[in-house]
């Protein structure tokens, strides 16, 4: 079994975004399954160490309208809700959630601001449609363009 990547998340009422903070991973393979199901695989580093994950989801998901994109850095995931609505956390699990993952602030809205939120009108044009999602691609050498990342920081003296 392979070491588990960390995978940070944050929801809108029709989509789940869902980040596999993997630098530079090869053969990735991402899989969505209609009753919730998120499976992610990949190798990195010139042992091809490989990194795994399995997350059963909150609700269902309609894998036709769920969308990839994998960057140099990371893997973005666009889960689209079967049904519209706040999802009480990610996993079907009750309990505290496994320690790789995590939310992701940096999209996080509430509920009652979500009308307000940038990311409902996040461009998803450079982004594939998972039904057409070929994971025997090597899209691993792919630009970033259409991801978001927050600028470097510099130190402080």
């Amino acid at each position: 079994m392979g070491r588990h990547p960390e995978v940070v998340w944050a929801q809108r009422s029709d989509k789940v975004f869902l980040t596999v903070e993997l630098p530079d991973a090869k053969n990735p393979v991402v899989k969505f399954e209609p009753d919730g199901k998120f499976l992610f695989s990949a190798t990195v580093g010139s042992e091809d160490q490989p990194y795994e994950i399995i997350l059963d989801l909150f609700g269902k998901v309609n894998t036709e309208s769920s969308k990839v994109s994998v960057g140099s850095r990371n893997i973005l995931c666009i889960a689209q809700k079967n049904e519209t609505g706040w999802w009480k956390r990610l996993l079907s699990s009750e309990g505290k959630p496994p320690p790789y993952v995590k939310v992701d602030w940096n999209k996080w809205v509430d509920e009652d601001e979500e009308k307000e939120s940038k990311l409902d009108n996040f461009d998803m044009g450079g982004m594939n449609d998972y039904s057409s999602y070929d994971a025997g691609e090597d899209e691993a050498d792919s630009d970033d363009e259409g991801m978001l990342y927050l600028p470097e920081l510099e130190k402080a003296s």
